[in-house]
């Protein structure tokens, strides 16, 4: 199996007569785009679509999924063919709140920092459901319609020259036998209560832990349906762009011999999570890896998960680094994992979620501004009288995203 990636960058985005590129500058026919989302599905009552730039004075509220622009030019599954992919730009919906725990991506200030969005070219669709359509129902609503806006966006694009592209290689490599052998467990949350990823089109609850071929999980092989806080949240963009598989892709057979990727869940249930910690464990030993890097979504009862595969890697003598972030109360004194094991000894820290902003007021809102006070990070009183933010880490969209985008860490006091 072959995938290549064509790779066109977008320096800029604005509204137009069409949705085309011409250059690096991406028009959107906006009242076409909002007519062919409406029309995608009965459950939505409008659409509004919105143009957001890097450095404009404009914040995005209960932003759900974040969505990079691709589309098949060959084959017809994830991971083979031809993928063409709009770099620099990406598809963000939002509306009136699903689950609380959606987040705040600000295009510039203070909160910009600390999110990979506020660097894009954001194409936001904003989504109003019929009223009495359930959670679960507004959330497949929403999800479906972010994936369909990101690729109607690319399939306008179709014919354009890309800058580059990229064969990735992957199991067909002859590889030196000397190079140390390395495998990569993805937790992906899938716990039924607007808590759930897609692997394939299926609920990660069925047919996990298992192994894929890592480029099928960066070409749309795995999309996000999490209401999780908004932080650690890993959105389809994350998915699509995971930047362990990449480096460990470009790696292999020079640095190391990439082995495999298993993906596991994450249950409800301690018993389900010990069943699914053991089963991913087998996975990995079936690989014979001499070490293995784990990543994980959510806080609070994945860390359990997280502690069960780490004692279940090391004790089979493979050496295991996780990348986690931390809870550790406004001020960092508090217990930052809800669990720990002598066998985690090589964690790597993405921030303390639970650390305060304030974000100034921004000249354009883009989303419901009431449901400020609902979201997870946020309180009754977040909203100032000005316009200003007081909220948590954890209110801001990738702000600790646990594939390790984020520059933050955090320092022992």
């Amino acid at each position: 199996m072959t995938l290549a990636i064509r790779r066109k960058r977008v320096g800029s985005l604005g509204p137009g007569a069409a949705t085309a590129l011409a250059g690096d500058r991406l028009t959107i026919d906006i009242d076409a785009l909002q007519a062919f989302v409406a029309g995608r599905d009965e459950r939505i009552e409008a659409v509004h679509v919105h143009i957001a730039a890097p450095g404009e004075s404009v914040r995005i509220l209960c932003a759900k999924d974040v969505i990079e622009p691709r589309v098949k030019l060959a084959g017809d599954s994830p991971g083979e063919g031809t993928t063409l992919i709009l770099d620099g730009v990406a598809v963000v919906t939002t509306g009136p709140i699903v689950g609380f725990q959606e987040g705040v991506i600000d295009m510039t200030g203070p909160g910009a920092d600390y999110s990979p969005f506020s660097s894009l070219g954001l194409v936001v669709i904003e989504i109003e459901v019929r009223a009495g359509t359930p959670p679960h129902e507004h959330e497949a609503a929403v999800r479906a319609a972010g994936l369909d806006a990101a690729g109607h966006i690319a399939a306008q694009c179709a014919d354009v020259v890309p800058d580059r592209t990229d064969d990735l290689a992957w199991n067909e490599t002859d590889v030196d036998a000397a190079l140390p052998r390395v495998a990569y467990v993805d937790m992906l949350l899938s716990q039924g209560l607007l808590h759930d990823t897609y692997v394939l089109g299926r609920s990660a609850i069925e047919g996990l832990p298992r192994s894929l071929d890592p480029r099928v999980a960066i070409d749309g092989g795995i999309v996000s349906g999490n209401c999780v806080s908004a932080c650690d949240k890993t959105t389809t963009w994350h998915h699509q762009n995971n930047p362990v598989i990449t480096r460990l892709l470009d790696g292999h057979g020079k640095r190391w011999n990439f082995v495999g990727l298993v993906l596991t869940n994450v249950p409800t249930r301690l018993a389900e999570k010990q069943r699914s910690a053991e089963r991913a464990v087998a996975l990995v030993r079936e690989l014979a890896p001499a070490g293995a890097l784990v990543s994980k979504e959510g806080f609070g009862n994945p860390d359990a998960d997280l502690m069960m595969l780490l004692r279940g890697l090391e004790s089979a003598g493979i050496r295991t680094v996780a990348i986690t972030d931390e809870y550790a109360g406004p001020d960092g004194d508090s217990q930052s994992l809800a669990d720990t094991a002598p066998e985690a000894d090589a964690l790597i820290s993405v921030g303390n979620a639970n650390a305060k902003l304030r974000l100034p007021p921004m000249d354009r809102v883009i989303g419901p501004l009431p449901d400020v006070a609902r979201l997870a990070g946020g309180y009754p009183h977040s909203l100032g009288d000005d316009g200003s933010l007081e909220v948590e880490l954890q209110a801001i969209v990738g702000a600790t995203n646990q594939l390790g985008f984020s520059s933050l860490s955090c320092r022992e006091i």
